[in-house]
């Protein structure tokens, strides 16, 4: 149980990221002097909305260069820091090559960022932003838990390079994090796992998967109707806190499901048509499988059938006691993170 001094820098990697933007104002807003490590620090479009935020707050914000699969690339940036947060992950749904553009850049990025970890005298703990998707990778594997419930104690293994490769590529860099951890004793590993994380942005015009699925919702994609696709359901604003309290609480150890709400693309919709129904296309009603069965994959290649079959109508269960025990987590009800959402997008004209 590591003590992290409340006054060394804090470093997070992919800081420019939709997770990343929350975790860096709330340090700033305690007045921490955060390391961004970002690709390119004179990239403006990337990184004004975290220069905002540095100016509004009592804390102090360095951006520092780096390359996730680049080795030493992060030695500048960890130097001096206790608690390191890696943040930095590809997520996209839909690329060429699964082992080029998911699994290796996940795998190698984290056996970068925590050899970079065991070499630099200062790190006392890695927060390891993975997923839900390193538990589960389909809702049907729900059938095969000891109490239907998804639990830290369970691992993905129904993933693979041609099923699920976003979901095989989470598990295969959380293994190696445990692993890599396991093999040394100079840090503590803490993982958080979040299921499906939506709200409001930091950077409302960057391009983030979150952000893509609730754009269809408000613009035509889905006015036919939704599907019944299980999912869990998370703010980012709960998922930041969480990883504030799992990096300087002594305590908190392990892995930790951050989840707020089991539910599916349908009761989505219905939530937003609460407060947006007469005005924008939003789904009325819920599409049987079959038809999602047949038409999904031709509309969106990376809803594949055997996706379909595993997750149009089946449920999302998780359990997410443990994160309100240790790290004291009070989740934002669903309406809030939807809505608040949506609204960010109309108002930045996305929608």
């Amino acid at each position: 149980m590591p003590e992290i001094s409340q006054t060394s820098p804090v470093l997070v990697t992919g800081a420019n990221g939709y997770v990343a933007g929350w975790l860096v104002k709330r340090l700033l807003e305690d007045g921490k002097t955060v390391h961004a490590a970002v690709r390119d620090p004179n990239n403006k479009d990337k990184t004004k909305h975290l220069e905002a935020l540095a100016v509004k707050s009592s804390g102090t914000l360095k951006f520092f260069k780096s390359d996730l699969i680049k080795k030493g690339s992060y030695a500048d940036a960890m130097a001096g820091c206790n608690l390191v947060f890696h943040t930095a992950s590809p997520f996209v749904m839909s690329v060429g090559d699964p082992q080029k553009d998911l699994v290796d850049p996940a795998v190698q990025g984290t056996e970068n960022v925590l050899s970079q970890a065991t070499n630099t005298e200062s790190v006392k703990r890695v927060v390891l932003t993975s997923s839900c998707a390193s538990i589960y990778g389909d809702c049907s594997d729900l059938e095969d838990t000891p109490e239907g419930i998804f639990t830290e104690d369970i691992w993905n293994t129904s993933s693979s390079l041609k099923h699920q490769p976003y979901s095989f590529s989470k598990t295969m860099a959380e293994r190696k994090a445990w692993d890599m951890a396991k093999s040394q004793n100079k840090w503590d590993l803490v993982v958080i796992n979040p299921s499906f994380v939506l709200g409001p942005a930091i950077n409302p015009k960057a391009s983030s998967t979150s952000l893509s699925i609730m754009k269809q919702f408000g613009d035509g994609t889905l006015k036919m109707g939704a599907p019944r696709f299980g999912v869990g359901v998370v703010d980012v604003r709960d998922v930041a806190e969480a990883h504030i309290q799992a990096g300087y609480n002594p305590k908190a150890q392990g892995r930790y499901i951050t989840h707020a709400h089991n539910s599916d693309f349908y009761e989505m919709g219905k939530v937003l048509s609460k407060t947006f129904g007469d005005d924008y296309p939003l789904p009325k009603k819920a599409l049987p499988k079959w038809l999602v069965w047949a038409v999904g994959p031709v509309l969106d290649k990376s809803m594949t059938r055997a996706m379909v079959s595993k997750n149009v109508n089946k449920p999302f269960n998780a359990d997410n006691s443990k994160s309100k025990a240790d790290l004291g987590l009070n989740y934002l009800p669903l309406d809030k993170t939807l809505t608040e959402m949506f609204q960010q997008l109309i108002d930045h004209n996305v929608l």
